[in-house]
């Protein structure tokens, strides 16, 4: 088994004592899940149609190549309609401040966020720089303009 690891370093800040750090639920999950790092007496209210940035407590510091990428978490989603605003939020590797995420409430019904609740997954992932050249035309393919859907089964 070829294991794919990078090492990503991280700080909790005070408002996170006490909170459990980022895990992987199984060994196959490629999300860590985050918690909330917001006061026991002060959870956060996100009522339908609205959305709050959530504090998580952490710092990290991604590699150069890497990117972190905060997702969704489907359980949260499914039962109650709350997602990640900006998914996947993009925490680019040369950002040291804290991590939080912007939650929006698609239910109908008010959520709310407590201390250490999980929030959202955080996968870490490889990207390419690339150097972008303005050209006069691109190479054709079968497809062509056809967008949104037009791949899908007729």
């Amino acid at each position: 088994m070829i294991e794919n690891r990078a090492l990503v370093r991280a700080v909790c800040l005070p408002h996170a004592r006490g909170i459990e750090v980022p895990q992987y639920s199984t060994a196959g999950s490629s999300g860590l899940d985050i918690r909330a790092a917001v006061p026991d007496d002060k959870p956060i209210i996100i009522t339908p149609g609205e959305w709050a940035m959530v504090p998580t407590g952490l710092r990290i510091e991604i590699p150069n190549g890497f990117e972190g990428q905060v997702r969704t978490r489907s359980g949260i989603a499914m039962q109650h309609g709350i997602v990640v605003l900006n998914s996947p939020g993009t925490i680019d590797s040369d950002y040291r401040g804290e991590v939080k995420v912007l939650l929006i409430n698609h239910g109908k019904s008010s959520f709310t966020i407590s201390r250490g609740d999980r929030i959202a997954q955080l996968v870490i992932v490889s990207y390419c720089s690339i150097e972008l050249k303005i050209v006069k035309s691109i190479g054709s393919t079968t497809r062509e303009e056809s967008g949104f859907g037009s791949s899908g089964i007729k």
